[in-house]
């Protein structure tokens, strides 16, 4: 039955934390909300009669569902706060209000006041946050004031009204909660280095921090102040566990436009964030599909210019992955890191999980253009002749040359085709010589298919570097097939692709659809090979273990191979076991021959 849109979007939503958004026929939002999975959260609403009758009429309504992948539940809760109050949706009725979350302020002015406020002022304060509890925020707080004494007066401590002794210290200097720098106590050097102390521990780099805290834990603990100090070891967790600041929420990046692009061989697929007053307020991906070889600096700028028209942006800033060319009147900037840096990051993760969700659609709706978009790109990443529809990966497996055996495995149209795997007992070759069992293989192999007339592959890869090529290529020229089957090595350290007489290697893209394809062929001729190996290995030690065995012949030795696999089991096996495969007396011929002569 074929799927519809909604569905279709339903069933590629990824299993991460993000914000999801609710759109009508005519394109009007209706719901935003958060989920820890996706997936999950947006099935829920479909597969079920929901209690109330506002979230049926609701569902019905849905035509279209747009997301925002963020890293973690907070930063989910921060942006669904955001777009509720932006988007003002009319099924959303809960943070509709101006409640806004509360920071962490260091106050700009000598000797600062560090405290929680929901207000920021642009008077040069840092402000870390915001923060989804009062709870966190509180304890933090709490940890900060139970190591660094910090003044909580609003005086103006200046240089002046310090030596002209118009403030005396208060009660917090005389219980030891401020050293008094009112009085000139407390110089203001001394002072700021608490403050850069803090400030460390609120971005979340409170490795110091947590030395003194453990310091004063120990100390406590030795001066047998045990209550005190279990209260320590409690704050020490809630400390190692703390989040810093949110990427959703940042104040210090206000009116930018964020824009990102991760592209392949067809499409283009650009993400947008529209940061307004500090906050993530609008998210677009959009997809360009490419007619001849376009850049990507050329599809970004003319995706910026397209979008910025579409949402009649007018900020003078905007943050891209490189740099683009967007006139004298825009700001471009290129992060390297910092705060700018994780919010671009966003971008594109976003704009990669869109790429991965149409990609899954087109499978499910057209499978056979997906896998011909792969073929396709293999073909040009590998420098083929042809498509590589018929793919066949050779790997040798023995340890200290015992047991030899060799792996082809197959596959077809980019999938493994296991009833075409074929295992090969090396039978040429003495010792652990992996070139010569190399050749045989491929000899054998092709001298087959060409005898039974099957049809040959058009690319062989050999799991291993040149030696193992250069074994390979001596069979195919000795059958006559050099030119008709293309076949590369991979070296499995740095995924190096080797070319019959070219020594440099070539390298793919890491995240490449070829790389992952030749990857997973490698990988399970290692698999197909290893097993086959093991059974082997088990077989040849349970046959010299029980040709050992007084009055066993070969018909008793094959019934207990099959039957026990190894002689480990066989050795664990009771009398009655044994009996129940090949009859009481041989039983106890080989029960009594493994208590006797291998105890």
């Amino acid at each position: 039955m074929q799927k519809t849109a909604l569905e279709l979007q339903i069933q590629t939503l990824p299993d991460s934390p993000g914000v999801y958004q609710y759109y009508d026929k005519e394109g009007k939002i209706l719901y935003v909300g958060k989920a820890k999975n996706l997936k999950k959260r947006v099935s829920s609403y479909f597969n079920k009669i929901h209690d109330t009758a506002k979230t049926n009429v609701l569902v019905k309504k849905i035509v279209t569902i747009k997301h925002i992948v963020v890293p973690t539940e907070t930063d989910a809760l921060l942006l669904e706060n955001n777009l509720i109050k932006t988007l003002q949706p009319r099924y959303n009725i809960n943070l509709k209000d101006d409640k806004s979350y509360p920071w962490i302020c260091i106050k700009k002015e000598p000797f600062s006041r560090i405290f929680s406020t929901r207000r920021m002022v642009k008077d040069g304060s840092e402000y870390f946050g915001p923060y989804t509890s009062f709870k966190t925020v509180n304890t933090i707080l709490e940890l900060i004031k139970e190591l660094y004494p910090l003044r909580t007066c609003n005086y103006d401590l200046t240089d002046s009204n310090i030596e002209s002794g118009k403030f005396k210290v208060c009660l917090e200097y005389h219980i030891g909660n401020c050293k008094g720098p009112c009085e000139g106590y407390e110089s203001l050097e001394e002072y700021q280095k608490q403050v850069n102390a803090i400030r460390e521990i609120l971005k979340g780099n409170f490795k110091d921090s947590l030395k003194d805290f453990k310091k004063l834990m120990m100390q406590l603990a030795q001066d047998m102040h045990f209550e005190e100090a279990q209260k320590i070891k409690e704050k020490i967790e809630v400390l190692e566990n703390y989040q810093s600041r949110s990427t959703i929420v940042n104040p210090k990046i206000t009116n930018i436009d964020v824009f990102s692009i991760v592209s392949d061989e067809s499409a283009a697929y650009v993400n947008f964030l529209q940061i307004s007053h500090g906050s993530i307020i609008r998210s677009h991906t959009l997809e360009i599909k490419k007619k001849l070889a376009e850049t990507d600096e050329e599809l970004l700028e003319l995706a910026i210019v397209e979008l910025r028209e579409r949402f009649q942006l007018l900020s003078k800033e905007v943050i891209v992955p490189f740099a683009v060319d967007l006139g004298e009147n825009i700001k471009v900037t290129v992060p390297q890191l910092g705060d700018k840096k994780q919010i671009l990051d966003l971008s594109i993760r976003n704009a990669k999980f869109y790429r991965i969700e149409q990609l899954k659609q087109l499978q499910i709706v057209d499978p056979d253009r997906h896998t011909n978009r792969i073929m396709a790109q293999m073909q040009k990443d590998l420098r083929l002749p042809v498509e590589p529809r018929h793919i066949e990966c050779f790997d040798n497996s023995n340890i200290q040359g015992t047991n030899p055996v060799s792996a082809c495995v197959v596959f077809k149209d980019g999938k493994p085709s296991k009833k075409d795997y074929r295992h090969f007992n090396i039978k040429t070759v003495e010792g652990p010589n992996d070139f010569a069992s190399m050749e045989e293989v491929v000899y054998r192999r092709y001298k087959r298919l060409l005898d039974e007339k099957q049809s040959l592959p058009q690319l062989i890869i050999i799991d291993g570097g040149k030696g193992q090529l250069s074994s390979a290529l001596k069979s195919i020229d000795d059958l006559g097939l050099r030119g008709k089957i293309s076949i590369i090595g991979i070296a499995k350290r740095l995924e190096e692709l080797f070319y019959p007489g070219d020594s440099v290697p070539l390298y793919l893209d890491k995240k490449s659809e070829t790389l992952k394809v030749i990857q997973q062929l490698r990988n399970e001729a290692h698999r197909f090979g290893i097993t086959h190996h093991r059974d082997k290995r088990s077989k040849a030690a349970l046959n010299s273990s029980i040709e050992s065995i007084p009055g066993i012949g070969e018909k008793t030795m094959l019934t207990l191979i099959q039957h026990f696999k190894s002689v480990k089991r066989l050795k664990l096996a009771t009398e009655k076991e044994i009996s129940d495969v090949v009859g009481v007396s041989k039983a106890k011929k080989i029960t009594d021959f493994y208590k006797t002569i291998m105890p």
